[in-house]
């Protein structure tokens, strides 16, 4: 089978692999879709936290089970399949607790162990999740809404809150509408003015704000001056991050889910003196995919206006870094394999 891997930042490599061999317990995949995210991109250009090279990346991934054994989960092959990628321990405080997003000894399939760009993969079991009736490219992206859906629930967010999001990339859109299934009045934040529009036209965002207009103004005229009660930056940038802290009303909430290879500050005083409470969203759950699938079958989320690029696997030598390129605008580059 055909492998592609990242031997080290900006050079892919292909190869040829024999079709893994699945035991008890696992399942085997003839991959369909792989997303391309911002960890994929991260790690081709040499600065992704937590990774070393060489690495098959890809964890965006759905596909068509080729082979499974006898299983509780129904599993069969031909079904169509949707692949949690955090390979949890299982045994760890985090674990033990069922938060295996966080899981202290995690393995991110295509960060930490080699991932899905390839023609054939094997996973355990129970990180798969069968999405008949669903499309192939609906199915692979459940896992990149699957971490919106996750940051919206660890912020608790309740009906008709202010939520700013900043970042209309992919996971702040993902944000941005499980924030307004939760109720929330949603602005959304961004320095491109027809993201924001894009923002507006697929999340529902109720305002936007362009992040290099005095945003503080901005978003105090919004909230009559009191501020959004969480503020979720999805940006991974330390710029936007440490500013974040000045949008957060008294008693609020601010939720990292981006990451940024970087230490971040903030200012002690204004912290303490919002009683501000600052939470990290990492990965998501089974639960969280679950409810992602859900939405998706229903039709709350359409997930075809995201993808905006499409490209052969055989093609990622010549057009990752075109897709990759913000100049070029694109929201979700997806490849079939």
């Amino acid at each position: 089978m055909k492998v592609i891997s990242c031997e080290e930042p900006k050079r892919f490599t292909e190869k040829e692999e024999e079709i893994p061999k699945i035991k008890q317990g696992e399942v085997l995949i003839k991959v369909k879709r792989i997303g391309i995210c911002g960890t994929d991109i991260h790690a081709y250009y040499g600065n992704q936290p937590f990774f070393t090279y060489p690495r098959v990346l890809g964890h965006e991934l759905s596909g068509e089970i080729v082979e499974v054994g006898m299983n509780d989960m129904e599993l069969k092959a031909g079904d169509s399949v949707a692949v949690i990628p955090f390979l949890e321990c299982g045994k760890c405080i985090a674990c033990r607790q069922g938060k295996t997003n966080c899981c202290t000894n995690m393995k991110v399939f295509g960060v930490h162990i080699d991932g899905g760009m390839k023609e054939y993969i094997k996973l355990p079991i129970d990180h798969v999740l069968k999405v008949n009736g669903i499309s192939f490219d609906q199915a692979a992206m459940i896992e990149p809404l699957s971490i919106g859906a996750h940051a919206v629930r660890r912020a608790k967010l309740e009906d008709n809150q202010f939520a700013l999001i900043i970042g209309g990339g992919p996971i702040g859109l993902g944000v941005m509408k499980f924030a307004k299934l939760a109720g929330a009045k949603v602005i959304a934040m961004d320095i491109h003015e027809e993201r924001l529009q894009f923002c507006k036209e697929w999340a529902h965002a109720d305002f936007t704000v362009n992040a290099l207009k005095d945003p503080i103004e901005e978003i105090s005229k919004i909230t009559n001056g009191d501020f959004p009660e969480v503020v979720f930056d999805a940006t991974g940038n330390k710029s936007s991050m440490m500013n974040a802290f000045d949008y957060v009303s008294h008693g609020g909430q601010l939720v990292y889910v981006g990451l940024v290879k970087d230490d971040i500050t903030f200012n002690d005083p204004e912290f303490h003196k919002r009683e501000m409470s600052l939470l990290g969203s990492r990965n998501a759950t089974r639960e969280d995919f679950k409810y992602v699938i859900s939405c998706v079958k229903n039709g709350d989320i359409d997930v075809n206006p995201i993808i905006t690029k499409r490209f052969k696997l055989d093609d990622i030598g010549t057009d990752f870094e075109e897709v990759t390129n913000p100049a070029n605008n694109i929201i979700k580059a997806i490849i079939e394999v």
